[in-house]
């Protein structure tokens, strides 16, 4: 009798969510709880309105690797909680899609590996109980480079995700699949993970914005790891508003105890409620640097339109009153820099110690990962997994690395001091996003963020001129750059930016309503990855 009573109880609901509706299309946290409480729609009907996008989309751009088969369940009860008067929860009922490096009970961890397909986690992430806390909906997990260690968002589980601006083109990466699916509104918002650039390229590459929080503001635990130095997790979303809200939420785990750098973070800095500051003050009388090693200021068709947004963006800061200062050192050179990255030393480490907590018939070590066949690794990182495969942070380069972060730490903070800086920008990548097939995701400056544990905000500029293949141009995103937990002031500066010089534009393929059907269950989601391109065999570590 319960299960009869419970089956009409979920046909009533999908019947009901036929008569009304919600337009997942550029929606936002704030549109979601407008619709619910003011009985427009139904949790179930938003969910099944993300759902619809996705099926109708996805197959285009490929940035699905699951979907959670408890979602919609998950709504019937927040339409109970509502029914009831309870709309707690900052994120009630808003669809959230993960990075599929992120545990989360319920689905599968796999890195975008078919290695660790069965990969199988018993406790949330942190920061993803924190959003179910708040009343999210996991909707899914997103496509990633795999094990998030290139750009390009290839991998041996996922395929290829596509860039939905330009379908010849890589969505950046290591997080190409949030990015791409948050352009396409597969949610109102997703995560990413960040070891040198994986937060800031996507958004650059999918007209978005994000933010690197500073090391240790987020967390950790539960996310497949690379680099204890040099890993960051947060939030990517289509407006500051959202993107100030999932950062909240992810922040205010705190300290833990399973992340050592959790531990560092000053007082002051916790607690924060990253709304609070959003629209004080102005952009007029701000110092901000421009990075000039950060760019290629040599023109072809791939540098240009970069070229070219970022002076339009400089003029339009003048414009507001924003001081300008060139910071012209030598120290701030992309390519120097990222000789001291450190995930060689640690990658090995790090993941043998993540496979020893989790469950499932897979692999339990790195090297169990690697001897089986079942991974994808880009000819151009061959040279990367087998220094792995025998690096460690004894080795005497990891100390003279370490040692070198330390030294450009101290020479951001001078640079801030001595030119009294708000912040610095830059280009996230000096080159448009690059296509498929391509050796690697050439060009991109998140290096110095990644080593320095700064905090970084990501803000789209402009587009490449239409073509053909990009009906509305290719998007190109800003750095936003502050000392460490400046986070509220980046967060501001975004905000007036992008509420000042509105840039945000959906993809045009998926630029209409989906046709929402009525779904008394999840459906099932495979990703194809029959599309990997040749460029980049299947289970071999060299040509």
């Amino acid at each position: 009798m319960i299960w009869i009573l419970g089956a009409l109880f979920l046909q009533a609901l999908a019947v009901n969510a036929q008569d009304d509706s919600f337009e997942a299309l550029e929606s936002t946290i704030e549109s979601v709880r407008a619709a619910l409480l003011g009985n427009s729609t139904t949790c179930r009907t938003v969910v099944s309105s993300f759902i619809a996008r996705i099926e109708e989309f996805n197959p285009t751009i490929n940035a699905i690797v699951s979907l959670n088969p408890n979602a919609l369940s998950a709504a019937d009860e927040l339409d109970r909680r509502l029914a009831a008067g309870d709309s707690a929860g900052r994120l009630f009922c808003v669809p959230v899609l993960l990075k599929d490096n992120y545990d989360a009970v319920g689905m599968n961890t796999t890195g975008s590996s078919a290695a660790l397909a069965r990969n199988r986690p018993s406790v949330d992430t942190p920061s993803v109980k924190a959003f179910r806390d708040e009343g999210a909906i996991i909707l899914g997990k997103t496509n990633l480079h795999e094990m998030a260690l290139e750009g390009l968002s290839v991998s041996s589980l996922g395929g290829q995700t596509i860039n939905p601006y330009d379908q010849t083109r890589t969505p950046g990466g290591s997080s190409g699949g949030t990015g791409a699916a948050i352009a396409t509104s597969f949610a109102v918002f997703g995560t990413g993970t960040d070891a040198v650039n994986s937060l800031r390229s996507p958004a650059s590459a999918n007209n978005l914005v994000s933010v690197r929080p500073s090391r240790g503001l987020i967390t950790r635990t539960g996310v497949m790891p690379i680099s204890f130095t040099q890993d960051s997790i947060g939030p990517i979303a289509r407006n500051i508003q959202d993107l100030a809200v999932a950062l909240t939420v992810m922040a205010s785990v705190g300290a833990d105890e399973a992340d050592n750098a959790t531990l560092l973070v000053p007082p002051e800095a916790r607690g924060i409620d990253y709304t609070a500051s959003l629209n004080g003050g102005s952009l007029e009388g701000l110092r901000i640097g421009l990075l000039d090693g950060f760019w290629n200021h040599t023109p072809s068709d791939e540098t240009t339109p970069v070229i070219d947004a970022l002076a339009s963006t400089i003029d339009f800061l003048k414009s507001q009153g924003v001081e300008i200062i060139n910071v012209t050192e030598s120290i701030y050179d992309a390519a120097a820099i990222a000789k001291l990255d450190v995930q060689p030393f640690e990658f090995k480490e790090v993941m043998n110690k993540y496979l020893s907590s989790s469950t499932g018939n897979r692999p339990t070590t790195w090297d169990e990962v690697y001897g089986s066949g079942d991974f994808l690794v880009i000819p151009a990182q061959y040279n990367f997994i087998n220094n792995s495969r025998n690096s460690s942070p004894a080795d005497l380069g990891y100390a003279t690395a370490k040692q070198g972060i330390e030294d450009l730490k101290v020479a951001i903070n001078a640079t801030f001091v001595s030119n009294e800086l708000d912040a610095v920008i830059y280009p996230e990548q000096k080159n448009l996003v690059v296509k498929i097939g391509s050796p690697s995701q050439a060009g991109r400056n998140g290096i110095l963020a990644a080593l320095t544990g700064v905090p970084v905000v990501t803000v789209p500029v402009g587009f490449s001129p239409p073509s053909q293949d990009a009906p509305i141009g290719v998007p190109i995103g800003m750095e936003i750059l502050g000392l460490p937990f400046s986070e509220s002031k980046l967060l501001n500066i975004a905000s007036h930016f992008t509420s000042l010089r509105p840039l945000r534009k959906t993809p045009a393929f998926a630029d209409q309503t989906a046709q929402m059907g009525s779904y008394l269950s999840m459906p099932m989601m495979r990703p194809n990855a029959s599309n990997i391109p040749a460029a980049y065999p299947l289970g071999v570590l060299s040509s």
